[in-house]
């Protein structure tokens, strides 16, 4: 078991540039420091091309440091003996389109890929599949649907079924709600809520999506141009509400209702998280006013 003090992954100046040496390079991240710890979901937000997918692709070893360290539980993935199977499978990713993750032609043929290159046994990977599949609302009988089939809602749920079946420490989600309707989000944001309440398991949310960060984030990084241009708490993030707008980063519904009334006078805090704290906040001012 690792110790709190321990951080799941440890990030320490990891920059990264694509086609390095050619005309062509782009630099993506410049000096990284990161951490994750268990118990906690770590948010990074940024604008499109701030680097957010390259630094979680550094978190599993699908991509290796160029320059600086990436260690997930101790172990440096620029070490050679360390088995990346075993990393990936501590370390689960889901990519921002589930396409890009879905191969089998059978949906519980897809979920069953990551068990069966363990070398589990056929009885533990139809339950892994079964658990994974229920966990993200989709009924066990759909083991037997075509993925073609599917709709963009079931297989961003299958893609990450997929990933839970491996029962990792941490899950690393890119985007996860992007193309969902309002009531498919509430359902995902829900099931990450409880995977991630399991003792020792960890969290790192890339999005756009600042009502996901809101909502599900406890630390939360800003990442502009491959630099870290922000860390703290998801409340000192949005009462930073010039930096966002300067960043061209949507600003939660919430932040900007609190913004506008500062701006008329009112003295009202503007480090709310949702509308529910907004409305308690605006209650409170109207019932001063009245009294």
């Amino acid at each position: 078991m690792n110790s709190p003090a321990i951080p799941l992954i440890d990030i320490r100046g990891l920059t990264h540039s694509y086609l390095p040496g050619t005309p062509l390079e782009t630099k993506s991240l410049c000096g990284i420091d990161l951490q994750v710890h268990a118990g906690e979901t770590v948010g990074i937000i940024g604008p499109t091309g701030s680097g957010k997918s390259t630094l979680l692709q550094h978190m599993n070893g699908l991509l290796q440091p160029q320059q600086g360290e990436v260690h997930v539980n101790g172990l440096s993935l620029a070490d050679p003996s360390v088995d990346m199977r075993l990393i990936r499978q501590r370390v689960g990713l889901v990519f921002q389109n589930p396409e890009d993750q879905l191969f089998e032609r059978y949906a519980g043929d897809d979920v069953a890929y990551g068990p069966r290159n363990l070398g589990l046994p056929a009885d533990q990977v139809r339950e892994r599949v079964r658990l994974a599949m229920e966990m993200v609302g989709l009924p066990f009988a759909y083991k037997d649907r075509l993925i073609a089939e599917l709709s963009h809602g079931q297989k961003r749920r299958l893609a990450l079924a997929g990933v839970l079946a491996l029962e990792p420490q941490v899950l690393l989600l890119d985007e996860p709600t992007a193309g969902l309707d309002p009531q498919g989000r509430r359902e995902l944001l829900q099931v990450l809520r409880q995977w991630r309440a399991k003792a020792g398991r960890a969290m790192v949310l890339a999005s756009h999506n600042m009502e996901d960060i809101a909502e599900l984030a406890t630390r939360v990084y800003v990442l502009v141009a491959g630099r870290i241009a922000f860390h703290g708490s998801p409340r000192d993030l949005f009462a930073h509400y010039e930096m966002l707008v300067q960043h061209s980063l949507a600003v939660p519904a919430a932040t900007e209702v609190m913004h506008a009334l500062r701006q008329y006078g009112y003295p009202v805090p503007t480090d709310v998280l949702s509308m529910e704290e907004a409305v308690n906040e605006i209650k409170g001012l109207l019932h001063v006013q009245t009294n």
